[in-house]
This record gives structure tokens, sequence and C-alpha cells, in this order.
């Protein structure tokens, strides 16, 4: 470990496919942001140019961020020249993959070049039989590579249980939660107030899911949930932020029936959140550790989520966590913190923005990386 530093700094090279405004790409770009460069030389290595959070770190003293300028799917041998060669510039000591090919890669460029490798893993639950075989047959080939990986991170424990069922070897793989930015996603009434405004509401309750539009979200269960809501609080509205195939987006707009306003995904995402008397995340399978459950955490947002991936560890409280798949669980759980009076709902946004910052702030998430990047044998 010690030949491959720049002075006293330890050298790191991030592999990932992109940049693009994703969930692990946020917790890379929170983690790079956060490193010492008085004790780490940094590479990110992207296969794609561009992406929405590349130039949040093209900036920082001491990070060099590097595209493979893939064109596409079979421009393969050209790109792993180029990895080839940005390696053997940058001579690191660890090769740090974040999820899927990246981790393979990481694998076989850190065996050529002498440098220790570690995996990031972010999925939880995945149902194979919904999936092609190549996608399949990838994730069996990466269970068996595993074991030459010097360390495996995993960002949720529910994910963590996942892979060691799918035979990835348990004793070189560890749990580092996410971190939220809790600077960035804090209580602001005013961006709060300037959202609703946005959207057409003044003081209605207003109730809401943000998220892609995918099944994994389960915006069905939301809708079903809404309409048994409405019959007890007429005066509740709705609202689904995030974006999706247009025609997935028709078939979840006819379900609403007028009930639920639609709104494309924005980078406010701050003042979303303030915005929601409460937010809800309602997947139904698939998650690791939620980003939007601790992002409206930090904002001071009351929160109901279904019981999948770490949800109900981040929350704290079963009160707050309901069963996937069950509307009437999730409207009764609703109504329940709409029914609180408002000093009562703001002590419970005080607690849950105090246990964001307490237990997964991006601080801890990276002192949680770097000792164990530092410690690897």
């Amino acid at each position: 470990m010690g030949s491959r530093r720049g002075g006293n700094a330890l050298n790191l090279f991030f592999l990932i496919r992109s940049l693009g405004n994703g969930g692990a790409e946020r917790q890379l770009t929170e983690l790079v942001r956060c490193l010492d460069t008085s004790r780490f030389q940094v590479t990110v290595a992207t296969f794609y140019d561009g992406g929405a959070l590349r130039p949040d770190i093209e900036g920082l003293r001491g990070v060099r961020v590097v595209s493979l300028a893939k064109k596409g799917r079979w421009d393969i041998l050209p790109f792993l020249w180029r990895l080839a060669r940005v390696l053997r510039e940058t001579r690191p000591a660890v090769i740090h993959g974040y999820m899927g090919i990246a981790n393979e890669l990481s694998l076989l460029f850190g065996r050529a070049f002498g440098a220790r490798v570690v995996w990031g893993l972010r999925m939880s639950r995945v149902d194979h039989a919904g999936q092609g075989w190549m996608t399949v047959a990838s994730f069996r080939i990466a269970a068996a590579l595993s074991r030459f990986a010097d360390l495996m991170i995993a960002n949720s424990h529910s994910g963590r249980l996942h892979y060691i069922e799918e035979n990835y070897r348990p004793e070189r793989l560890v749990v580092v939660s996410n971190g939220i930015d809790t600077t960035r996603f804090r209580p602001d009434a005013e961006a709060g107030g300037r959202i609703r405004a946005e959207w057409g509401f003044k003081d209605e309750p207003l109730i809401g899911l943000v998220g892609r539009l995918n099944p994994q979200k389960d915006h069905p269960n939301f809708l079903r949930a809404a309409a048994i809501l409405a019959e007890r609080r007429p005066d509740a509205r709705f609202v689904c932020v995030g974006d999706g195939p247009a025609a997935y987006r028709e078939c979840l707009e006819r379900q609403a029936g007028g009930r639920v306003l639609w709104v494309r995904a924005c980078r406010d995402m701050t003042g979303v959140h303030n915005a929601l008397d409460v937010s809800t995340l309602c997947s139904a399978y698939g998650e690791g550790f939620p980003n939007v459950v601790g992002e409206a955490m930090a904002c001071g947002a009351p929160v109901v989520a279904t019981d999948v991936g770490d949800s109900a560890m981040i929350l704290g409280n079963p009160s707050q966590v309901v069963p996937p798949g069950d509307p009437e669980a999730l409207a009764a759980a609703w109504e329940r913190i709409l029914a609180l009076a408002a000093d009562e709902k703001a002590a419970l946004g005080r607690a849950e923005r105090e246990r964001i910052v307490r237990d997964f702030s991006v601080e801890k998430l990276a002192r949680n990386t770097v000792s164990l990047l530092e410690n690897l044998k």
C-alpha cells in the first residue's frame, strides 16, 4: 500500500459508469467531496462523458475526473485500452468499483496493476425471474468472482444479506450506510412555500411520493392509498414527483383519475421535501438504502415508508413503517400523522432530522469508508 502514495497521500481510483443524477452517483460524489486531499489523491473515471454531477467534483483540489469516452455497448477493446492507459498513468493503490461491470473491471485491472480492489454493492432484493439471461449470468459471474476482491462495501444491511444469500463472501463484505448532505437537505419553510405555490397549493395537507416512475416504486399502491384517505380526509392532496417512460406515466395518470398532481423531477429537492406534510416511500422491492427517506427526514418532513431495504432501520419508528402493497396500512399511517397537533408534528420532524445528522451524515460515510480503505491488508 505504501508504495502507491504521492508524498503521504494514498492514491485512490474510483470507477463508475457515469456521473448522472442517480443514487450511487450522488453517494460517490458526496464521498469524494469529503475526502481529505492531504491524505488522498483521487481519480474518478467514468465510462461515459458528461453527467449532471460531474461539475460537483471537477473543481475539487486533489481530485481528477477522467472520461473513458465509451461510445456505446460494443465499444469494448478501445475502451479497455483507454482504461489501461489511465491506470498506467495513475498507478493507484486502491481501485474502487461502483456497481456492476465496474466492479469486475476493477478486479481485472487491479490484479494487473498490483492495486487493492474494492467493490461497491448497491442493490437489495432482486427478482431474477424478471430479468434477461445475460443479466442473470452477469450476476452469477460476479458472485463467483467476489471471493477475489479485497473488500466489498454494501450500502445497506438488507443488501449485505441479499449478497450473502447470492454466494458473495461474507468475511469480506461490510456495510457503510449512505450519507445525507444535511447542509443541503434541511428545514426550509420558505423553499417549501415556494414549491407549494408553483404547484397551486396553499395550506391543504399534502402527501407526496418522490421517485422515478418505475414498477419497483409501486405508484399503484400509493394511488390506492390516496383513494382510501381521500374518503376520510377530503381536504388531503397528493403529488408524485419523478420522471419515467411516457406510457407508464399515462397509465398511472389514468389510475389516479385526476386525484394526483404529477410533477417532473427538479433540482430543488430541498424545496420539494419541505413542501410536503408527509413524504412517502412506497416501494415494493429492490431498495437498499433509500436516499429519499434520509433526505426527507433531514428536511424535517414526516415520512411513511414501506418495510423494504433499510427503511425501518433509517426511520427508527415502527409507527411510520408499513408492509409493502398494503394501501389500507399506508393510508392509516398517513392519517395518524395528519392528525398530529402542530407541535407534535414539529417534534417528529426535529427527531427525524437529528437521527440523520447523528447516524447518516456524509461525514460519517467518509469516516467509515476512509477507515476501511486505509486498513486494507
